[in-house]
């Protein structure tokens, strides 16, 4: 069989970042490997820790978010911006995404999480076990532009509609990280016209576009089968993405469900652990996170930054919420990573 040198430098490439990867959660992991699963699959609480408890300077206050109602937002310094090992695109975003039936995909099991949105009546779900690799969907669905994106290390699977000043934009991984967080790059012709976004904040925080917001499009972290069961008709991300990846295999380890936090981000919490899964909100400037396994199936009501807050969750696990009536955009992840970025945050759940 003749390999051509091109194929020999794609799989040399692909070998490469497998490897920086594999070095960097080596040096994090230092338990018995579990799995993303076992974040979903623990009872609420477990695991949770009594520390001393501080917060770091609020982000909020250093870049004026609540000042006199003002939005200003400023540049988040060089110095909080770190290496996560692969380099721009070294961990290659999925932008012309393959679809296979919910049957098809038997590569899945039942358990298997991953992000399911719906637009207009068509169903699609994105297992974390391909996302893990590339982090990134560039994806149109129902005309919509969309960016469906996963950050394993705040496990922040969020969706958000591609558009800046009415053009549809393409997103890469920066290979940089905030706060533990996935820093994401607007691709353009010119690269002065390229910033860094937090995937947690869903905004630009470094370069021309700085401040700017992304619109937040509803989706779910679900397990396969139950988004199957409310989904008949959905389709799934395939393995065909381009790329050669040791798809199924997770390397992050126990990292989901140990108390490590790295790259930038500190915790220093007694409330819950670290890993908690939680779903934040921002209201009239103002956050607020409520532990996800602590809401009840049905409709819960509270009260936040002076709005009637309603959350429906239902028995797979989607939940939508609504403040004063109107959709309240959530983004679901660990509570470190909330934390990270809010310090300031309210709580809701905590036993």
């Amino acid at each position: 069989m003749h390999v051509s040198n091109n194929q020999l430098i794609g799989i040399g490439s692909a070998i490469i970042v497998v490897l920086i990867v594999g070095v960097v959660f080596f040096m994090l992991n230092t338990s018995e490997r579990g799995g993303v699963h076992d974040v979903f699959n623990r009872s609420s609480g477990e695991g949770r820790s009594n520390v001393d408890s501080s917060a770091e300077a609020s982000v909020e206050e250093r870049n004026g978010a609540q000042t006199n109602g003002r939005d200003v937002f400023e540049p988040i310094p060089d110095s909080e911006i770190l290496s996560g090992g692969p380099g721009k695109d070294g961990i290659p975003s999925i932008d012309d995404p393959v679809f296979i039936s919910h049957t098809e995909a038997t590569f899945l099991e039942d358990d298997d999480p991953g992000i399911g949105l719906e637009v207009n009546g068509i169903a699609r779900f994105y297992p974390f076990e391909i996302l893990v690799w590339h982090e990134i969907v560039n994806d149109t669905v129902a005309s919509i532009p969309l960016a469906v994106t996963y950050c394993p290390l705040c496990l922040t699977g969020v969706t958000y509609e591609r558009r800046l000043n009415g053009e549809t934009i393409e997103f890469g991984v920066s290979g940089k990280l905030w706060k533990s967080n996935l820093l994401m790059y607007n691709r353009a012709d010119d690269l002065a016209d390229e910033s860094l976004w937090s995937q947690v904040l869903g905004r630009a925080v470094q370069g021309p576009h700085t401040g700017t917001r992304l619109t937040i499009y509803p989706s779910d972290t679900v397990r396969f089968s139950d988004w199957v069961a409310a989904h008949p008709g959905t389709e799934v991300l395939s393995r065909s993405t381009g790329a050669l990846r040791p798809y199924g295999v997770d390397p992050y380890g126990d990292y989901y469900t140990n108390r490590d936090v790295s790259f930038g981000a500190t915790f220093d919490d007694d409330r819950l652990h670290p890993k908690e899964y939680v779903l934040g909100v921002e209201h009239n400037g103002n956050t607020k996170a409520y532990v996800a396994d602590a809401l009840p199936v049905g409709t819960t009501r509270d009260t936040f930054a002076g709005a009637a807050i309603r959350i429906e969750k239902t028995q797979t696990g989607t939940v939508r919420m609504f403040a004063d009536d109107e959709p309240l955009p959530l983004i679901g992840g660990f509570w470190f990573s909330w934390l990270a970025v809010h310090p300031d945050t309210e709580l809701w759940g905590a036993s």
